[in-house]
């Protein structure tokens, strides 16, 4: 797996802290983070129903969405607690299956009447409908007779599935969702889903890996899901709910062009909504967030999907992200001369700047951030206080067997600490241990640190400026400025005892849609907060 660039991550280090005012206080004071949740199958029973979603801007914009019109088999992750499946959401259910199982999903029409029949498409495989009436892509469910989808899961991955009627109105009104297929077995060098990962934090997983390929193992996983809404249309809809009708293309006229959409969502969410927990209850209708974190070293799978009518240019700060595969295909290497290693095809994928999603089509990627190549102890093992010694909270049994003791990291074959998965620094890049950032306050690049820091005197930034520049527990009391503490007594936005982790924006590149209805911040953007090994990423709710 490539390493961070290292031109890229010092210019990003000043994006760390300097970013817009007043969000991250919110989103450091809960725990709940994003994972894949869904339902699990083989069998579904969905239905097709309209209500309203909100928007951080207050707006309530009526919509259809898929939901579950009897409850599911169960609900995956199991250990997220407060899990549902409401009749109408969006995006609709994520339906989570194995390979080679034979999946059966049965959708009910609840629309309104005046919206005609509705339908279900599922690219990639190969479907037999029955039930319904015939429309022009797929069996239709009728208000009065519903249709069933079978198929095989042929393919592992991340795939989508959507309406195959009328779609400029009824995908951009809300019907869309994706679906995981998880291979069977575990391919060689993965470890198996277990109540813990090897530096005991529980393992919020779906499988070991994201295909049948020992190249795509991965340790942590997020699902997201792009989408925008016109209001316009969905107004029109609304307006237009209660006529009679017996046509099954409706009665509604909606002009579904030109589009101008004013709201840009990551999980049927606009931030920093996306960033409330899974399954909150002030969004009875938009169940799932988009709040990743991780520790360094960490393989945390991206599982990013394309369900509205735009392409998003989806950028996550910190590193480039490998492709795996898309739409359930690998992306495997047919030319190289070294191609095959261990009876294994290698991968091809490319690194990419952007995750650009384009409509129904998923991918699948591999995100990686170790600190190495920043050019500084990213622990700050050198600074004020003890130096090299462990001082973590007493009231932690965890870590009391570390505390007093001097900090150790001999390197692996690849340069990292990993002799230890339960120590302080686990993964800490060796090379740049003990060395500090600068050699003054606000320092000087040529000293030897990657970034100069800003006065803490004359600098405010709001709860974004965390005021270090360090990665664990403590780290705002390890941090000096010309102060003596950085930023100045009262200022700290995040206690020394709590995540102090680094906050790396991840956003849509195209302006606009960081906005909701105009309004900046909001939109496709969310953070990837990089947590210090000393702290539990609980994906639990």
């Amino acid at each position: 797996m490539s390493q961070i660039n290292q031109n890229y991550a010092k210019t990003l280090i000043g994006y760390l802290f300097l970013l817009t005012a007043g969000v991250l206080a919110s989103l450091l004071s809960v725990t709940a983070h994003a994972a894949a949740p869904g339902i699990t199958g083989p069998t579904f029973d969905l239905s097709a129903e309209a209500n309203y979603i909100s928007q951080p801007d207050g707006a309530s914009i009526y919509s259809w969405g898929y939901g579950c019109h009897s409850a599911p088999a169960g609900f995956a992750p199991s250990a997220i607690t407060g899990a549902s499946c409401p009749s109408m959401q969006i995006p609709g259910p994520t339906l989570i299956v194995h390979q080679g199982d034979s999946v059966t999903v049965t959708l009910t029409n609840n629309l309104p009447v005046a919206a005609g029949n509705t339908s279900i498409l599922f690219p990639g495989f190969n479907v037999t409908a029955s039930g319904g009436v015939a429309g022009i892509l797929t069996q239709e469910a009728t208000h009065v007779s519903p249709v069933t989808y079978t198929f095989t899961a042929t393919n592992a991955g991340t795939h989508t599935y959507y309406s195959g009627t009328q779609g400029d109105l009824q995908i951009e009104m809300g019907l869309y969702g994706a679906i995981i297929v998880l291979p069977n077995g575990v391919p060689a060098g993965c470890r198996a889903t277990a109540a813990t990962l090897p530096d005991g934090q529980p393992d919020f997983r779906l499988a070991a890996a994201a295909y049948n390929h020992p190249q795509t193992c991965y340790d942590r996983e997020y699902l997201f899901q792009f989408s925008e809404i016109d209001p316009r249309i969905h107004s029109q809809a609304e307006a237009q709910a209660a006529l009679p009708c017996n046509l099954p293309a409706g009665c509604m006229l909606v002009d579904t062009e030109p589009y101008h959409p004013a709201y840009f969502m990551i999980n049927g969410r606009s931030m920093p909504d996306d960033m409330d927990p899974n399954y909150a209850v002030q969004y009875p209708h938009q169940p799932y967030n988009g709040n990743p974190h991780m520790h360094p070293g960490e393989l945390t799978l991206l599982r990013i999907a394309g369900t509205g009518r735009w392409q998003h240019p989806f950028h996550e700060h910190a590193n480039h992200v490998r492709i795996l595969g898309r739409d359930g295909n690998l992306l495997l290497s047919a030319n190289d001369p070294l191609a095959t290693t261990n009876g294994y095809t290698r991968l091809a994928g490319p690194l990419l700047f952007t995750t650009t999603t384009t409509p129904g089509l998923a991918m699948d990627g591999i995100f990686y951030w170790t600190g190495k190549g920043l050019n500084w102890d990213v622990y700050g093992h050198t600074t004020s206080g003890p130096g090299s010694v462990y001082n973590l909270d007493p009231s932690d049994p965890r870590y009391l067997a570390y505390n007093g003791k001097p900090v150790v990291c001999t390197p692996d074959a690849n340069g990292y600490y990993t002799a230890d998965p339960m120590a302080p620094n686990y993964y800490e890049w060796c090379q740049d241990h003990d060395k500090p950032l600068e050699a003054h306050p606000f320092g000087a690049v040529g000293s030897g640190g990657p970034v100069t820091l800003p006065d803490p005197n004359i600098l405010t930034n709001g709860t974004w400026y965390g005021g270090s520049p360090y990665l664990g527990p403590d780290a705002t009391v390890r941090a000096t400025g010309f102060t003596g503490t950085t930023p100045p007594a009262g200022t700290v936005g995040n206690s020394p005892t709590g995540e102090a982790g680094f906050a790396y924006m991840w956003h849509s590149h195209n302006e606009r849609e960081i906005t909701t209805n105009n309004i900046f911040p909001g939109g496709m953007m969310m953070m990837m907060l990089v947590d210090p090994q000393t702290f539990v990423i609980n994906e639990a709710n």
